[in-house]
């Protein structure tokens, strides 16, 4: 229970942790959770580390991607994801909620909920969701700053710089841009949109060294690859940004198909999470234990 007793809780920050797991030889793969019960799940599969997209969260409020999230509501998500799982979180910090200051600002701010990482994009608002078309993109000048400003904010936080210059300003741009982001402070590259596995492998072979971040998003421009296809073309993370919640909400829609057809839900148990398996993945027993080993009357012995 690592949101309750204290001596269940990291011992580092969980930038740190992150950094650690970046050290090690494979790849690492960061799937998405989208809210305490995915995280928790993630944890349980054998993942070390998960992600907060900003497509899941504002999808998750019934909003689309477009850059209208704040900082405050981000932080309830990482507050909630951190508290259920301990995990390292790399957070989608969008476009940084501003300009330079307000960039500085949502570092602290997510670090003080828990966020081991933090990934900022080089649009203009509103921004998109990286494979769409019609991206604005940000000053290259305008977006180091924010990273300066990033990494002169953070105590441990491992700051992601992003660019969505693949698909306007080709590989070039896209380099061009990593590599003054990277002179601005930033630990990781992440080229959004790329294509190609072959685009993968040039832009990594155009960075040597420099630890890379590959979206592997569906429904999107990249193609399927693997963990390990990832691994081969130069890349060091990869993420599965808004797949837990595509899940959860085509299950979701399902159901109530089904409750508006059948007046009951009687044909959606076999695709249910029992309330034993619930209670096994929240810890129920465990918070029950927890309670009644402190937990004790006390009777006054008077004056």
């Amino acid at each position: 229970m690592p949101y309750l007793v204290a001596s269940d809780l990291p011992e580092r920050p969980a930038g740190e942790r992150f950094r650690a797991l970046l050290g090690r030889p494979e790849i690492l793969q960061v799937p998405g959770a989208h809210n305490g019960m995915a995280a928790l799940q993630a944890r349980a599969a054998g993942f070390s580390a998960c992600y907060l997209s900003g497509a899941a969260m504002t999808a998750s409020m019934g909003l689309p991607d477009l850059g209208i999230i704040t900082v405050d509501e981000v932080s309830f998500f990482i507050r909630q994801v951190v508290r259920a799982s301990g995990l390292p979180v790399l957070v989608d910090g969008d476009t940084g909620y501003g300009e330079v200051l307000n960039v500085m600002h949502m570092v602290r701010t997510f670090e003080d909920a828990g966020a081991a990482a933090v990934h900022i994009e080089d649009q203009l608002l509103p921004k998109k969701c990286g494979h769409l078309n019609d991206k604005k993109l940000a000053d290259p000048r305008d977006m180091a700053a924010k990273i300066a400003g990033a990494a002169r904010a953070r105590r441990h936080l491992v700051l992601i710089a992003r660019t969505d210059a693949a698909a306007s300003e080709g590989l070039d741009g896209a380099v061009a841009r990593a590599r003054l982001y990277l002179a601005a402070g930033a630990d990781v590259i992440f080229p959004e949109a790329l294509t190609t596995p072959a685009m993968f492998r040039e832009f990594a072979e155009r960075l040597p060294g420099v630890p890379l971040l590959a979206n592997m998003t569906e429904f999107g421009r990249t193609p399927f690859l693997t963990a390990a296809e990832f691994e081969a073309l130069g890349y060091k993370i990869v993420i599965w940004p808004v797949s837990s919640l595509r899940v959860a909400a085509k299950a979701q829609e399902d159901l109530y198909t089904a409750i508006r057809r059948d007046g009951g839900t009687k044909a959606m148990l076999p695709r249910m999470q029992t309330r034993a398996e619930l209670y096994a993945t929240i810890g129920y027993a465990d918070y029950e234990a927890l309670d009644a080993s402190i937990v004790r009357t006390i009777v006054p012995t008077g004056a």
